[in-house]
């Protein structure tokens, strides 16, 4: 017996409908799909959620629920921009962490059509921007900062889902987060807020050749000459 059958029907069908629900696309997903995944029988779905489209609803409700109370959780200090950062990681986290409730939830957007989550999502990071925009910290109304955050933190989530576990590169988020971070926010707020980088100019021209090196098929130097190259630049811009 596996795990999951030791689990409560309810429960199984919980799960069930939201991996069904996840990867099915555009495609419909049948009562019949839901209850053969969850080893139930039809009439226990219709015992515990009248229908499928209840138990759709269901699973919409147990998602939202657990994405609010993870990003209420994470507790928000008097710095705005290390407060952004910890929402934007911990939706990230999230969405990794249950990827098949998270595609259900944010993955299925269709057109001319807001899931209430995404605007809730939204006013989340929007009551800290609004807090920041009272002490004249953002160079972006609150509202279209918290818009853009979003939409990129959404974004980001979903284009690391899509990479296989072993080949997701985290610093795309944290790339995205700080870029995001440096739009909205001004000047006299990275100043108080944020830790300078001291990132020197030998750094930043690493950098620029270490990209320029990767993507030329440059025949100046062999093949293991060019290997410890790029290691000794990679060193010297991860230095930074």
């Amino acid at each position: 017996m596996s795990s999951n059958d030791q689990l409560p029907p309810k429960t199984r069908l919980l799960q069930a409908a939201t991996e069904l629900l996840a990867n099915a696309g555009s495609e419909p997903v049948s009562t019949r799909q839901i209850t053969k995944l969850a080893g139930v029988t039809a009439p226990t779905l219709y015992h515990h959620f009248g229908d499928k489209e209840g138990l759709f609803n269901a699973v919409v409700t147990a998602g939202f629920e657990e994405y609010l109370a993870g990003e209420r959780a994470i507790n928000l200090d008097s710095n705005p921009i290390e407060d952004i950062r910890r929402l934007w990681d911990g939706h990230v986290q999230f969405g990794l962490d249950k990827t098949h409730l998270y595609l259900v939830l944010f993955g299925n957007i269709r057109p001319e059509s807001r899931p209430a989550i995404v605007a809730e999502a939204e006013q989340l990071v929007a009551e800290r921007l609004n807090r920041a925009a009272i002490a004249g910290q953002l160079k972006v109304p609150p509202h279209e900062a918290a818009r853009s955050i979003m939409a990129a933190n959404v974004g980001v989530t979903l284009m690391l889902i899509a990479e296989s576990a072993d080949r997701r590169n985290l610093e795309l988020s944290t790339m995205t987060r700080d870029s995001m971070i440096q739009a909205v926010f001004n000047d006299e707020a990275h100043a108080q807020f944020s830790e300078p980088t001291n990132q020197s100019s030998v750094v930043v021209a690493a950098i620029a050749l270490n990209a320029a090196l990767q993507s030329s098929n440059s025949n100046e130097l062999s093949s293991t000459e060019l290997k410890l190259f790029l290691e000794w630049l990679h060193r010297i811009s991860s230095s930074g």
